[in-house]
């Protein structure tokens, strides 16, 4: 009698997962990061697209019919007189002389103003490149009177929405920019700081020393004051890319020297070197990969702190200039007027909203990022 015996099915090992991929899967339990990152995703996609959302050109104003500081016009659905549901629409308003104040008031008439969905209106290029002139919504052009203003309007009665939108896009930029340019230098510098040692360890931290010594907002309005103020405004807009990089560098460098020093006495780097491999090739495939992840969590905790600083040298007035608008030049109209920005037209106030709100979601996606990549938080 033959016993026959079945043999169990091999089972296959885990297959190893990368840090990468463990990261994602520890983000993905995080809400609170995801939410900041699903909001700064929208954030850009309304820079990018903030021609075509945007209601008018970025500097298109009335000189016959001056709207100052035009209050927002709420958007209605329903239409009050039939109760019934239709077409958006906005009430048209007009000025009005306070006789106590001697103030222009603006009060809304009867007269209604319909919103329309894909409306042409004023060329622009979406990204300098794709040209059109087709907007979101508006309420077209039969009435140059009759205007919608979701945000309200500005000291020359620009609608500050879309100059909001507009705005956007230098200062997300700029952020971005600033800190990329910075992430490079400082990789760059301390890299070379740690490899090579000596002469050139000692050159980099005293230069580092150097900038450090000196006040931050001083340093960027001394090296901005030595341009003058009629310069090209997209070349100011470079400019300031670049200092706000030049000056920020060098607690990043220090870090990555830091680090890099430690891993130059690891076992693999001594490999490569005893197998003939370049100065180049060790620090770029060996020693900066390492740093990956401090990279990673540094870009999107840096990113908020370049956007904050743009936009206080826009306040002050050696930012972006005319025609182009950032965030921190918007806010410089609340300041103009005191108290009353709050009192009288506290929708001046909507661009610092944004400011806080973007730095807000970047906090959160750079929390969520850090815990992701620490195997001490992981859950």
């Amino acid at each position: 009698m033959t016993v026959t015996t079945s043999t169990p099915p091999a089972v296959k090992p885990n297959k190893a997962q990368s840090q990468f991929g463990v990261a994602w899967q520890q983000f993905r339990k995080n809400r609170t990061a995801q939410v900041g990152g699903f909001l700064l995703i929208l954030l850009y996609l309304l820079a990018i697209f903030a021609p075509f959302v945007a209601i008018d050109g970025l500097s298109n104003y009335s000189t016959s019919n001056i709207t100052r500081f035009h209050p927002p016009t709420p958007i209605h659905m329903r239409d009050p007189e039939t109760g019934s549901y239709g077409r958006p629409f906005v009430y048209k308003y007009g000025q009005q002389l306070n006789m106590e104040t001697f103030v222009n008031e603006y009060k809304p008439t009867k007269e209604k103003c319909p919103i329309y969905f894909g409306v042409r209106g004023d060329s622009y290029k979406i990204l300098g490149l794709f040209p059109g002139n087709l907007h979101l919504f508006g309420t077209g052009q039969a009435d140059p009177q009759c205007h919608v203003y979701p945000f309200g309007g500005e000291a020359l009665g620009r609608d500050l929405f879309t100059r909001t939108m507009y705005a956007s896009q230098i200062s997300l930029t700029i952020g971005v920019g600033a800190v990329l340019l910075t992430t490079l230098i400082g990789i760059l510098m301390g890299a070379a700081a740690a490899f090579f040692g000596g002469f050139v360890d000692t050159l980099i931290m005293r230069l580092v020393e150097v900038i450090a010594s000196i006040p931050y907002l001083f340093l960027l309005i001394m090296l901005r004051a030595v341009f003058p103020r009629d310069i090209n405004p997209i070349l100011a807009l470079y400019m300031i890319l670049g200092l706000l990089a030049f000056i920020s560098w060098g607690g990043l460098a220090r870090a990555v020297r830091g680090q890099l020093m430690s891993v130059r006495e690891q076992d693999f780097v001594s490999a490569a070197q005893a197998l003939g491999a370049s100065n180049g090739r060790i620090m770029w495939r060996h020693m900066l990969p390492t740093m990956t992840t401090y990279i990673i969590v540094g870009l999107s905790l840096g990113i908020p702190g370049a956007i904050l600083t743009e936009s206080g040298l826009s306040f002050l007035g050696i930012g972006a200039v005319e025609p182009y608008v950032s965030w921190g030049s918007l806010l410089a109209q609340a300041q103009e007027s005191g108290l009353s920005s709050i009192n009288q037209r506290p929708w001046v106030l909507i661009p610092g909203f944004f400011i806080v709100f973007t730095v807000m979601c970047f906090q959160l996606l750079g929390d969520g990022l850090r815990d992701a990549f620490d195997p001490r938080k992981r859950q």
